[in-house]
């Protein structure tokens, strides 16, 4: 665990009708479901809460891109959702790319008897599950943190 920044960390997974959120513990041993939240002008204020309660280290906010690494539809959203995050709760944000982890969350819920139908509520914070989960592991096995940071619009002093 060399080089692990000991903390609380929030996993984002940011669509279009739903936003889903993962937490993992400090030591970074398990990201685990939190909630799902309804995309809507009270998004951002509800992670905030969210945020307040757990105290972060850090947002990981899955970047879509395509299976060539390219920028998708979503990703300019991705980033402005990331952008305002950041700004609202002064919480450094990481996008970290997260081609497949809906996939995955969808192959999970399956394996576990669920159907798509049936997992519709709740595939979004198994994706963000999936995602910080992966950003844990990363940083554990390299020792640096994953993703690209989301700039801040301060004025450097």
């Amino acid at each position: 665990m060399s080089g692990f920044r000991r903390g609380v960390r929030l996993g984002i997974d940011v669509g279009k009708a739903r936003v889903g959120v993962a937490r993992c513990d400090p030591d970074g041993m398990l990201a685990v479901p939190v909630e799902t939240v309804p995309r809507s002008e009270n998004s951002l204020a509800r992670i905030a809460e969210i945020a307040a309660e757990y105290e972060p280290l850090e947002f990981v906010v899955g970047l879509p891109v395509n299976m060539r690494g390219e920028d998708t539809p979503s990703t300019a959203d991705a980033r402005e959702f990331a952008a305002t995050l950041q700004q609202l709760t002064g919480v450094p944000v990481r996008m970290m790319d997260e081609r497949l982890s809906t996939v995955t969350a969808h192959a999970a819920l399956r394996s576990s008897g669920r159907t798509q139908r049936n997992s519709r509520s709740i595939v979004d914070q198994v994706a963000a599950v999936v995602l910080l989960q992966h950003a844990i592991d990363t940083e554990k096995s390299t020792g640096n943190p994953a993703g690209s940071v989301v700039p801040t619009d301060e004025e450097p002093t």
